[in-house]
């Protein structure tokens, strides 16, 4: 698409109330500029921005929405736009707000174990400050130096540490936020127990920026563990995946992750990175274990690896930092590796850990059916059944093998969006796993606090 497509374009009032806003330098209009924010990290999703609006308050925010609702211009929020599912990307014509300017310094209570952030702070800025104080934060993910605090809780991020630590939802105590029209909602800082009325951060928390714009966070802080382990387990099949997290999980109090690469992955990773193979005789499945406590977690580790006995056909641990950021990067650089070798489909998906070996199975099976040429790349967060299943080889406008894969996760009981959000990806297939009144309660919501629609149209309500 030429820029002269563009299906909407910034009035003239419009153009001057958001420089009133935001400033001159804050309002970008230039094609050459606004590209940056018109692809998302998958480079599946793409679309052209009216323009960008950057500003560097939460007044600012209130000014800009309260401008594009009287002129009824649909806006798209965007955080780091390390999405995966278009989430904030703009259709054709969409203005871009960008919160990446909602900037400041983490504030730290410790005694009360919690954390103030503004929503353009990084994940790698709030762990550095929670680690300053003598704490940690509870979710951990790859792109930690550039997704944003306000992203996270829009599409309720997850990560490697969620069944120790739960997802970005269990983090927040509180928000600030600023609705379609401008008006300004929420309490930083926050209570922990404040049950006066109904809890507008969990409403707002996965919500993908449909209902408001986060501007600001009250976050918990976690106990920092200073000891740390991790091991790399070649496993035989998924079935020995599920056997081995049975046997693990009882015996390891100190377990912080449980995370799944399978062969094609690590294939991927090696070319990607140059990395050797990780283990001996090329497992189909490896198995990362971390754990965390105060001291001695690699002999508790060590000794969980030794009682799964044969099951465990080779294995790696390592404890000190070089040794664990190696072995982590066989799972971390997933993402990045998929991506170098395509565009890929992305599948965020949840079914109960006993079904992942049939689900898997049936899958691969689907897609020997319908795209025989496509590549299955599949990672994930074993520990609470979350799987990224990717394809590559298929064309982007390609939906055959997403709809079959989504509706094997529906006859599992799983979920369609288990940490990324519907987006624009997904919407259309929420009938899958909302009735019609579920459905219709959530359209009432969306208009009771975006009763234009302006709000990032097409995402989570097609």
């Amino acid at each position: 698409m030429t820029t002269g497509d563009r299906t909407r374009t910034v009035s003239p009032a419009l153009r001057g109330a958001l420089t009133r806003a935001v400033g001159r330098a804050h309002l970008l209009l230039d094609p050459d500029l606004t590209a940056a924010y018109e692809t998302d990290w998958t480079g599946r999703f793409a679309g052209r921005a009216s323009g960008v609006v950057r500003p560097g308050t939460t007044d600012e925010v209130a000014d800009v929405l309260r401008a594009c609702s009287a002129a009824l211009v649909p806006v798209v929020p965007q955080g780091g736009n390390t999405g995966l599912v278009g989430g904030s990307v703009p259709r054709d014509g969409d203005l871009v707000l960008s919160t990446t300017r909602l900037r400041g310094t983490c504030v730290v209570d410790r005694a009360a174990a919690e954390i103030v952030a503004p929503a353009g702070a990084t994940l790698l800025e709030v762990q550095r400050a929670a680690r300053d104080a003598g704490f940690d934060f509870g979710v951990d993910i790859a792109p930690r130096d550039s997704c944003t605090v306000g992203g996270m809780i829009a599409t309720n991020a997850g990560g490697v540490h969620v069944l120790r630590h739960g997802m970005m939802v269990d983090q927040v105590i509180g928000v600030e936020a600023v609705l379609a029209d401008g008006g300004i909602v929420g309490r930083v800082p926050a209570l922990r127990k404040d049950n006066a009325g109904y809890h507008l951060t969990s409403l707002l928390a996965g919500s993908e920026g449909t209902l408001a714009i986060i501007t600001r966070a009250h976050l918990r802080l976690t106990p920092a563990f200073p000891a740390r382990a991790v091991a790399l387990l070649g496993l035989p099949d998924l079935d020995a995946v599920v056997t081995a997290v049975e046997c693990l999980r009882p015996s390891l109090p100190s377990l912080s992750a449980l995370e799944l690469v399978s062969a094609a992955c690590v294939e991927l990773v090696c070319r990607h990175t140059g990395l050797l193979a990780p283990l001996d005789g090329a497992p189909p499945i490896l198995l990362l274990v971390e754990c965390a406590g105060r001291a001695d977690v690699i002999g508790e580790l060590a000794s969980a690896v030794a009682a799964c006995g044969e099951l465990v056909r080779s294995s790696a641990v390592a404890d000190d930092a070089a040794g664990m950021r190696r072995l982590w990067r066989y799972r971390e650089d997933v993402s990045a590796a998929i991506n170098a070798a395509g565009v890929p489909h992305k599948l965020d998906v949840a079914v109960p850990l006993r079904a992942i070996p049939r689900f898997v199975a049936a899958v691969t099976e689907r897609i020997a059916e319908l795209a025989p040429g496509a590549q299955l790349a599949l990672f994930g967060h074993v520990g609470d059944g979350n799987l990224h299943v990717n394809l590559l080889g298929l064309a982007a406008d390609d939906e055959r093998v997403d709809e079959a894969v989504l509706a094997l996760v529906v006859a599992e009981g799983g979920s369609i969006a288990s940490e990324h959000g519907l987006g624009r990806a997904k919407a259309r297939y929420l009938a899958l796993v909302r009735n019609e009144r579920e459905r219709t309660a959530l359209g009432a919501l969306k208009r009771a606090l975006d009763p234009a629609g302006i709000l990032n149209p097409g995402v989570v309500l097609a």
